[in-house]
């Protein structure tokens, strides 16, 4: 009470307005709750930035999943970003001139000495150049406790992430992970041998070392019982460690909140501890980081083996893979929604599919076709199933009579891709689904074909009133694939004979009713992962189905003469990867499907 303080403080309420970005608001209140941070400072977790409003980044290091030494007391004042790193790095400062880093922190050592006895229990690398090639021969985190692994008592090397950090006094309990999925625990205790010295400096160093850092770590394996890694009968007895990349003090989030699941965070909410949740921008902003959630780089697995199986099944069938050019002068699909560019004066666009070329593949005799590669859309869909690129799975066969023939392979090579995603990927798919329950969908013996009048009558005995010869909506697509479980109990259809007046240039309509079209559409639970049909392989009647539609023929001219230098009938299909990963493992937004995010409103990272 001997002085007061100009403290303007600020009130937490819902949607409340932010004060500028410059500002220092101050806040008081109780401590909701605290991580243990990396051993030294308490960290306040600064949940409620997600009630704050759109702009909670305005509060810098009080960002959403941020979070900020509470090494002052309870009186939080929020700074903008910039002064809140500044912040971390005064306080990193003064921590290692008060000797809590153990060792000189601005000293960096070459990796090549860290064999040498007299070297320094820990440390730090100096910038790694390809300079220098220590002996040492790194173990596998996935190979510990098993029996390709090294055996009880083996001295070995580990380069992982810090994933997280638990100091009581001079014990020391760390786990690292490798690869994203791979977990190890690695310990060290007070020793009499030397005087606790060794322990005291392990502990020191582990205590400031940010979370998500690279380390290498030598360590004696020994049986063990850790319930909380994935190598849960063995850890590793600290000898020495080095930092390799330091991570950055303060983390956009948290990877312990970003794996929570969606069930475990609501469920959270009616307790007195509620956890954090990251919100989806923050995730794609900071991807690379996302990522190392071990169900979203699962879900990247996934995806490749997507890519494997596919590649697999044709080539097994004897189709060739190619590769289609990207910059095209005209339009594989028709319409507007095409990104353009300059290409030498001249007017290119990216392709919205391999269509054109890999129907020329097939006058050119290959046997059948496929490829895996980028497909560009410049449609202003911001849904939680649509991209403005996308990796499209593409095919193209001959056919000797019906189209039917081709979604006979297609049916065949996504039974293939459930089959063996469910074989071979059995681990990865228990990692995604912990945290994305799921269950596989059923996909029939034989290809479940619904011709379009059909699905309009199911549609109608449902209630739905609608015209029959308009694109079907996404909820009308997503009530017919519930229809179809229900009827056939099948997750797989093709719905068959599309109106001709949804479908591009290229389709061939139906001889008996050019209402309709030889084409289809695939789809799994309730969404479309892909259309096929046969293609108009016939010069005049492509030409005359251009001037119906109005789409110029000048620039298809090298794809109609391949017509007219003689073309089996033929027909194919094109499929979205991302699409198909997202739908099979149940996932509520394509974006967790991708890499890297591509819609009209995000161009980076």
């Amino acid at each position: 009470f001997g002085s007061s303080f100009m403290f303007n403080f600020q009130r937490v309420a819902p949607k409340m307005q932010l004060p500028p970005t410059a500002t220092q608001p101050y806040i008081r209140g109780t401590v909701h709750r605290f991580h243990g941070g990396s051993g030294v400072d308490q960290f306040l977790p600064v949940s409620l930035g997600s009630n704050l409003g759109s702009t909670g980044s305005s509060f810098g290091s009080l960002a959403f999943g941020s979070f900020v030494p509470l090494s002052t007391g309870l009186l939080l004042g929020a700074l903008s970003a910039e002064a809140g790193r500044r912040r971390v790095a005064t306080l990193t400062a003064r921590r290692c001139a008060a000797g809590a880093v153990g060792v000189d922190a601005g000293t960096k050592l070459a990796p090549s000495v860290v064999t040498d006895g007299a070297a320094p229990l820990v440390g730090f690398y100096d910038v790694v150049r390809s300079t220098q090639a220590p002996a040492l021969d790194f173990t596998s985190v996935a190979a510990l406790g098993t029996s390709k692994g090294p055996a009880g008592g083996s001295r070995v090397w580990i380069r992982a992430r810090l994933a997280t950090v638990r100091v009581k006094g001079k014990s020391t309990f760390i786990v690292l992970r490798q690869n994203s999925l791979y977990t190890v625990q690695a310990v060290k205790f007070k020793s009499a041998e030397d005087g606790d010295e060794s322990a005291a400096t392990i502990a020191k160093f582990f205590k400031t070392l940010p979370l998500e850092s690279v380390i290498d770590l030598c360590g004696i394996t020994a049986e063990a019982d850790v319930s909380g890694c994935t190598q849960s009968t063995v850890e590793l007895q600290i000898e020495r460690a080095y930092c390799v990349s330091e991570a950055s003090s303060v983390l956009p989030f948290l990877l312990a909140d970003a794996q929570r699941s969606d069930r475990a965070i609501e469920e959270s909410l009616s307790t007195d501890r509620p956890f954090v949740r990251v919100l989806p921008d923050l995730r794609l902003d900071n991807r690379w980081l996302d990522i190392r959630v071990p169900a979203h780089n699962s879900i990247l697995r996934i995806q490749a083996a997507v890519c494997r199986i596919f590649r697999a099944a044709l080539e097994r069938k004897g189709f060739i893979e190619i590769h289609s050019p990207k910059l095209i002068a005209g339009e594989s699909e028709g319409g507007a929604e095409v990104f353009r560019t300059d290409y030498f004066g001249k007017v290119a666009t990216l392709a919205q599919s391999p269509q054109l070329y890999k129907q020329m593949a097939i006058s050119a005799d290959l046997p059948g076709v496929f490829e895996v590669g980028p497909v560009f859309r410049a449609e202003k869909s911001n849904t939680s199933r649509h991209l403005c690129e996308f990796t499209g799975l593409d095919l193209e066969m001959p056919i000797d009579w019906h189209y039917r023939e081709v979604i006979e392979v297609v049916h065949e090579t996504l039974k293939a891709i459930q089959e063996g995603l469910e074989s071979e990927c059995a681990d990865v798919l228990v990692i995604i689904r912990d945290m994305y329950p799921s269950e596989p969908p059923v996909i029939s013996a034989e290809p479940l074909v619904i011709d379009w009048p059909e699905a309009m009558t199911m549609l109608k005995e449902h209630g739905i009133e609608r015209d029959r010869m308009a694109d079907l909506s996404t909820e009308e697509e997503r009530t017919l694939g519930s229809l179809v479980r229900q009827k056939f109990g099948a997750d797989l259809f093709f719905l068959d004979r599309y109106p001709s007046g949804v479908r591009p240039f290229y389709t061939m309509l139906c001889e008996d009713d050019p209402l309709y079209s030889n084409s289809y559409d695939c789809i799994l639970r309730g969404q479309e992962i892909g259309s096929g049909a046969q293609r108009c392989h016939d010069p005049a009647l492509l030409e005359a189905r251009c001037a119906e539609l109005g789409v110029p023929t000048a620039p298809l001219k090298s794809y109609i003469d391949s017509f007219r230098h003689g073309v089996p009938p033929h027909g194919g299909v094109g499929l979205g990867l991302e699409r198909i990963v997202q739908l099979y493992l149940g996932l509520d937004n394509i974006r967790k499907a991708s890499m890297f995010t591509r819609d009209p409103s995000r161009l980076s990272p």
